[in-house]
């Protein structure tokens, strides 16, 4: 599932009272996986909120830190305390819906987005909760993105829709459909790598190697930091029995994702 980037405006959280207790088993697990400097940050937010436990902006900030670190249960406790406190808030329930996209949580993504949906009609949420309608195969998803273009916000958002019509296709075999959608995002926004991948991907899964490996190399051009292009090239190139150049891909891959398992394993597969 990709989670789509969005840009919003920034809203008011009043200030609120509460505590929250810690999870040490989940703290714990996360911190072996993030830098001192961050441990080191976190344990600072902490210390200061415990000392100032009516603090909103603290709070937030302390739950925006640990998501970004991989701590999501901590981070969502910290969402729950906001949200008791100030259930009418539309910006707590969208990041509540964010941090539960990342913790792989789906279905308190939607809850959280609809609650926001409900005191404030944003095209924001209204994209991510279709982007997740789509991964369903609901035509929710549909209908929501007619919802949002009829708003006339722009190409970012034409294109935000385009994509997820295409998740959408693509998710329910219209293969015909979900390709002209990922053209008609990339239209939109010639850099929106989401689409090239998952274009990419139409081909891959209907094994139509060398059409998919043409999309991950333009992919490559448009953006030449991002990892994902490279890898899906090297899967293309497996796929095809071509092992010398599936290697350079994966390596080419790992250059700029150096922390990721699945370009590590598919070396590994390779090389053994």
């Amino acid at each position: 599932m990709m989670k789509i980037a969005l840009t919003f405006l920034p809203f008011v959280v009043l200030l609120i009272a509460c505590n929250s207790s810690n999870s040490n088993d989940d703290k714990n697990a996360a911190d072996e996986s993030i830098s001192p400097a961050y441990q080191a940050y976190v344990k600072s937010l902490t210390a200061r909120l415990q000392q100032s436990p009516d603090s909103a902006g603290l709070r937030l900030k302390l739950a925006t830190v640990l998501d970004s670190v991989g701590n999501y249960k901590e981070s969502l406790l910290q969402m729950d305390s906001l949200i008791i406190k100030d259930s009418a808030n539309f910006g707590l329930w969208f990041t509540q819906g964010q941090i539960a996209e990342d913790a792989g949580d789906t279905m308190l993504a939607m809850h959280s987005y609809e609650m926001a949906l409900h005191i404030y009609p944003s095209a924001d949420a209204m994209i991510s909760l279709a982007n997740l309608y789509a991964e369903q195969k609901n035509d929710t998803a549909l209908l929501i993105c007619n919802q949002v273009r009829r708003l006339r916000l722009g190409r970012e958002y034409d294109a935000h829709c385009a994509f997820i019509s295409g998740v959408y296709y693509a998710r329910t075999a219209n293969t015909a459909l979900a390709l002209q959608s990922f053209d008609d995002c990339v239209a939109n926004n010639y850099t929106y790598m989401e689409a090239y991948i998952e274009k990419g991907l139409v081909y891959f899964d209907s094994k139509q190697y060398r059409e998919a490996l043409k999309v991950f190399r333009f992919a490559s051009s448009v953006n030449a930091l991002d990892a994902d292009p490279y890898y899906w090239q090297g899967r293309c190139y497996e796929m095809m029995s071509v092992k010398d150049s599936a290697i350079l891909r994966f390596k080419q891959s790992l250059s700029l994702d150096k922390n990721s398992k699945e370009i590590k394993e598919a070396l590994k597969r390779l090389e053994e």
